[in-house]
């Protein structure tokens, strides 16, 4: 997959004038192809990683940077122009950050597909603290595996938070639209990028998004929270999956079941003892650092 993403990185149209790759310890190799490539390789121990932290670092590192694209390592560019029609869209000087579509892998399954076509749809939109009372919390919906962002707009909201489990991208677009910058959605720029969880790596996922919502209370304070988005969705994936693979309904609500109790678990983590939450957690290395 290294080799996937450093050639379509070399096939873009737009090519950064600053690459960064931070690596946490990796062991397969991935460092010495991205210094190959010509990428500026900071590595950090594994146990520091945190998602706002870790990309607050890059910010910092390249302070003369006017905008930062942000691009997981498992997020596969699909089109050479891919990276310039995310750029253009600042040429709205009112957008702070803009993301891309996701496309499901090639070799996604039917639920795997369908998560992707029902959170990336193939319009593009713009939107402002205005949409707050039809869109609700999708109007802070973003993605860091692969989207970007004004500095001026990211510093003025004061960063990405260096102490979240997950979800420093909701959190900055979350600040950004209530500071008047719009949030904009690019569907013609995509990548490959999907995962085929299981029941429990879903729960675990829900869980810690479940904590995220629980400890950023004003999030849903002032965007409503995700049981209206939660019922579209499994509205839509049933009828996706009637359509396309009925034999896995009965999988999918299963599935449902096991990220509403992550969830709910997740909201109300305060109650539980540390030991349980290492265990229910996707990133289990966030409560080390948890007082």
């Amino acid at each position: 997959m290294t080799g996937e993403l450093i050639s379509a990185l070399r096939s873009q149209t737009f090519q950064a004038i600053q690459f960064l790759v931070i690596d946490s310890e990796s062991t397969d190799g991935y460092i010495e192809a991205f210094r190959n490539a010509g990428a500026t390789v900071h590595v950090i121990r594994r146990s520091e990683f945190n998602h706002g932290k870790t990309r607050q670092l890059a910010v910092d590192m390249f302070p003369n940077a006017d905008v930062v694209v942000f691009l997981t390592q498992d997020a596969i560019l699909t089109d050479p122009r891919a990276l310039e029609k995310l750029a253009d869209a600042f040429n709205n000087p009112r957008v702070g950050a803009v993301y891309g579509r996701q496309l499901p892998r090639p070799s996604a399954g039917p639920i795997e597909a369908h998560a992707r076509l029902f959170n990336y749809p193939s319009s593009g939109l713009i939107k402002t603290a205005g949409d707050i009372p039809h869109l609700g919390i999708k109007t802070a919906f973003i993605s860091n595996s692969f989207a970007a962002y004004r500095r001026t707009a990211l510093m003025q909201v004061g960063g990405f938070p260096s102490r979240t489990i997950l979800g420093e991208d909701t959190y900055v677009a979350a600040k950004m639209l209530l500071s008047n910058w719009h949030v904009a959605y690019c569907a013609d720029a995509t990548v490959f990028h999907s995962h085929d969880y299981g029941f429990v790596e879903e729960f675990k996922r829900y869980f810690d998004t479940g904590v995220f919502h629980g400890q950023e209370q004003w999030i849903r304070g002032r965007f409503g929270n995700a049981s209206n988005e939660g019922m579209k969705f499994l509205i839509s994936e049933l009828r996706y999956l009637w359509q396309h693979r009925p034999v896995l309904v009965i999988s999918a609500l299963i599935r449902t079941a096991f990220k509403y109790a992550g969830f709910q678990l997740g909201l109300r983590e305060r109650y539980l003892p540390l030991w349980i939450k290492r265990r229910m957690s996707m990133h289990r290395r966030f409560w080390n650092h948890t007082s």
